[in-house]
This record gives C-alpha cells, sequence and structure tokens, in this order.
C-alpha cells in the first residue's frame, strides 16, 4: 500500500509539472496570412475617434475585410518579373535588367496594390489631406512605387535614392500604382501616415507601419 501511495503521488507530481509548463509556454504565433492575388490597398487610412489609423483592406474575397498589416504577407509571383525598360528614366528599377512589378491596372494572378483615404472624414486635417511617409526598407535590393502614363513613369517613393520620401494624399482618394521590386526576397517596406488637424495644427500620426512583401524567383 505506501508503495502505491507512492508512486501516486510522483504522477501526481509528474502531471502538475506538466500543467505547470504548459501554462506557462509561450504561444505560437499565428502564420500570416497570404494574398497572392485580387484587389488589395495595402495602405487604409482612417480617422475616428482622434485617432488616425492604417490597415489593410484586402478586397481578394467576396467581403472586404480590413486586416492588421502584421497579419499579412504580400506575396509577389515570378510571373511579375519585367525586363526594365532602356532609359535614365527606368534606373530607379535598379541595374540588373529585371525587376518585379505589382502593376498599376489590374492583371490576373497577381495582386493589384493601391491606397485608399475614403475613410478620412472632409474638415479634419489642413488642405483635406494626409502624407504617407516611405521611412524605411529592409529587403535585398531597392523598392518603389510609380505611375506611368504616356510611357513614361513618375516616382513616388524609392528607396534607392534614401529615405525618407514623402507623398501627400487628398482625402476619400482611392488609387493604384505600381510597385516594384529590384530583386527576388523578401521586403519590409516601412510606412507612416500623417495629418495636420485643421483646428489646431497639431500633427497625428498612425505610428510606424511595417508591410511584408515575399517575391518569388
Amino acid at each position: 500500500m505506501s508503495e502505491m501511495r507512492t508512486r501516486n503521488r510522483a504522477l501526481a507530481g509528474v502531471v502538475l509539472t506538466a500543467a505547470l509548463l504548459a501554462g506557462t509556454a509561450t504561444p505560437v504565433a499565428a502564420a500570416p496570412l497570404v494574398l497572392a492575388g485580387g484587389h488589395v490597398d495595402v495602405i487604409d487610412v482612417d480617422y475616428a475617434a482622434g485617432a488616425l489609423t492604417v490597415d489593410v483592406l484586402d478586397g481578394t474575397g467576396t467581403t472586404d475585410v480590413e486586416r492588421n498589416p502584421s497579419d499579412v504577407l504580400f506575396r509577389v509571383p515570378d510571373t511579375a518579373k519585367i525586363t526594365v525598360p532602356g532609359g535614365s528614366a527606368w534606373s530607379f528599377l535598379g541595374t540588373g535588367g529585371h525587376a518585379w512589378v505589382l502593376p498599376q491596372a489590374s492583371t490576373a494572378g497577381l495582386l493589384w496594390a493601391g491606397w485608399n483615404t475614403a475613410e478620412v472624414p472632409t474638415g479634419v486635417f489642413q488642405n483635406n489631406r494626409v502624407t504617407f511617409r516611405l521611412t524605411s526598407v529592409s529587403g535585398p535590393a531597392g523598392f518603389s512605387i510609380y505611375t506611368v502614363s504616356g510611357g513614361t513613369p513618375t516616382v513616388l517613393f524609392d528607396s534607392g535614392d534614401g529615405l525618407p520620401d514623402s507623398l501627400n494624399v487628398n482625402r476619400n482618394t482611392h488609387a493604384h500604382a505600381n510597385w516594384g521590386f529590384d530583386a527576388a526576397g523578401t521586403y519590409t517596406v516601412t510606412f507612416e501616415v500623417t495629418g495636420k488637424l485643421a483646428a489646431t495644427g497639431a500633427t497625428v500620426t498612425s505610428g510606424a507601419k511595417a508591410f511584408t512583401f515575399e517575391v518569388l524567383p
């Protein structure tokens, strides 16, 4: 009987130890949601209750969903690879001769990436606009955002010529552009959105928001 009690106490100790360890274990982070094709507003700006916020507006499904940028991985497949046009106007896409581009126009099999300030109320910010700031880029090569008209590019952001870069964006804007990556690999692109309040002149900010892009070779 004594031997059985000893065994039972030992077993109880093992169970208790396991329970304690389970209670203090670090939870495993959920894998990010991969977005690989369809409409997405990478920078979705909202202002409410005194807070300027930035989310990802995921329009790749049947219903638009706002997501935390840290919960999303944007995938750029090999079909986004292009030959960089000749001429100095295109030098921002690097010197490798190729770049990976999410295009300005909707294209099957690729993300149609843009931004949205439709949820910024009128009269809140000076000149009814906010400012997008590209503050840092971590990755194997350069990152840029640009538009093309008549075959000529207009560069909006370019990590290759120094950061930060800024762009003033009017409220109630929904726009798309080309998102360019100079090489395959994983990029972390950090934006901050700011605005000056019309009533006080004070600057409010969304804080730094990091977006991750996986560019496949």
